[in-house]
């Protein structure tokens, strides 16, 4: 018997679908499709564009173009591979022949053959939209609601309590945040998704935990919903990066619509970016007083990694050292308290395990992307140092847990 049929019932926080053609059109005012993100013929072509820019990283819906083979970048990532290793198997598999990548009952029988019992289900091309779509906000409102209603209709918030459809929203209007989250819970949402950086604002960018958004954040908490802010395009950051990019005197990304961006950066540059968009969100959460205000949220950082935790825990142990009364209670203890971590394939779990309580880790796949693992079960070969009991917190007990409370 393998470890992962000793184990039990697997629960992956971080499973993706690939978009179809018409997800971001389907359900779509007539009066925005030539507005935000367009789906268009180019050259023979399906594509994403955004007014007539191509759409910076992603070529086009993932049911017209090659995919990457599932766990094709695993190696580039840990260190032990270089750019030229992976090359074609990057748009190796033809869409038609992964109804399971599209399809919900295909998926189910997919799950069965790796083992999973359940998991978050996650956009692998609307967590890379809203940003581009700036500053129209009103088209990148509508882009994302009309997202969450051809998710709702293919794959669902929680179908046969197996598969958990997250919905992505945006803060960018009040209002329309708080109507569109009632719209998930009435269809079911147990977990939804927010941009993991500053909020789009007509005044300009804004912390998520600026006492103005309190009301969405009242909902979610009277709700009990989890928050899943996944890694996606790093906007808001643009700007952060040029600034670095242009003190060491190093270019900035040059990004023109092609999913292999690995090969369109400046290596030294995004070495010291790498992680610091969703350590300074997550900072802001807590510096910003959110969970002071609100005691019972619950957040989840998937496919973000987790070598950034200790570096912010230690941040925050000095600012509030350095400013007593900041805080009313640790911020140490509020992060640990309230988020949760779902480390990268290629990360040592262990190294997390010193700054959070295998309570508080999650086990995430990323499958089928490049980036994750070829298969999911593989994720417990990197918890030899975990006792039976917090491996299977963390392959399965914790996630289902925030999912189905009791």
């Amino acid at each position: 018997m393998d470890e992962a049929a000793a184990l039990g019932s697997i629960f992956d926080a971080d499973n993706h679908y690939w978009e179809s053609s018409d997800a971001f059109t389907r359900h779509r005012d007539p009066a925005f499709l030539d507005r935000g993100l367009r789906v268009v013929e180019r050259d023979g072509e399906i594509r994403y564009f955004i007014g007539e820019q191509a759409h910076p990283i992603l070529p086009g819906p993932g049911d017209a173009h090659p995919r990457p083979r599932p766990g094709a970048l695993y190696d580039y990532f840990g260190g032990r591979g270089d750019k030229g290793s992976v090359g074609a198997e990057l748009a190796c598999e033809a869409p038609a022949e992964h109804p399971d990548w599209f399809q919900r009952d295909a998926r189910l029988a997919r799950m069965d053959e790796q083992g999973l019992d359940a998991v978050w289900m996650f956009p692998s091309h609307a967590v890379c939209v809203e940003g581009p779509m700036q500053p129209d906000l009103e088209a990148s409102l509508e882009v994302l609601r009309a997202f969450n209603r051809w998710l709702e209709e293919d794959w669902g918030f929680a179908y046969q309590n197996r598969i958990f459809g997250v919905p992505f929203l945006s803060l960018s209007d009040l209002d329309r945040a708080v109507a569109e989250l009632e719209w998930c819970l009435e269809h079911g949402a147990r977990v939804i998704s927010i941009r993991n950086g500053p909020v789009f604002t007509p005044e300009g960018l804004r912390s998520p935990a600026d006492p103005r958004f309190d009301p969405f954040w009242a909902r979610i908490q009277e709700a009990g919903l989890v928050v899943a802010p996944h890694a996606g395009f790093d906007d808001g950051y643009r700007e952060v990066e040029a600034a670095v990019a242009r003190a060491w005197g190093c270019r900035g990304a040059n990004r023109g619509g092609d999913t292999n961006a690995i090969t369109l950066h400046e290596p030294f540059v995004t070495m010291l970016m790498k992680h610091r968009l969703v350590h300074d969100f997550a900072g802001a959460l807590v510096a910003h007083g959110l969970f002071e205000r609100f005691d019972r949220l619950r957040i989840a950082f998937i496919e973000n990694g987790g070598t950034w935790v200790g570096p912010l825990l230690h941040g925050l142990r000095i600012l509030a050292s350095q400013n007593p009364g900041m805080f009313a209670r640790s911020p140490v203890d509020q992060f640990v308290e309230h988020c949760w971590v779902a480390p990268f394939v290629e990360d040592d779990v262990a190294e997390l395990a010193v700054h959070l309580p295998a309570e508080r880790i999650l086990f995430g796949s990323d499958w089928p992307h490049a980036e994750g693992l070829a298969e999911p079960k593989d994720f417990l070969g990197g918890l030899g140092t975990f006792s039976p009991h917090d491996q299977r917190r963390i392959m399965h007990d914790n996630a289902r847990e925030l999912t189905l409370p009791s």
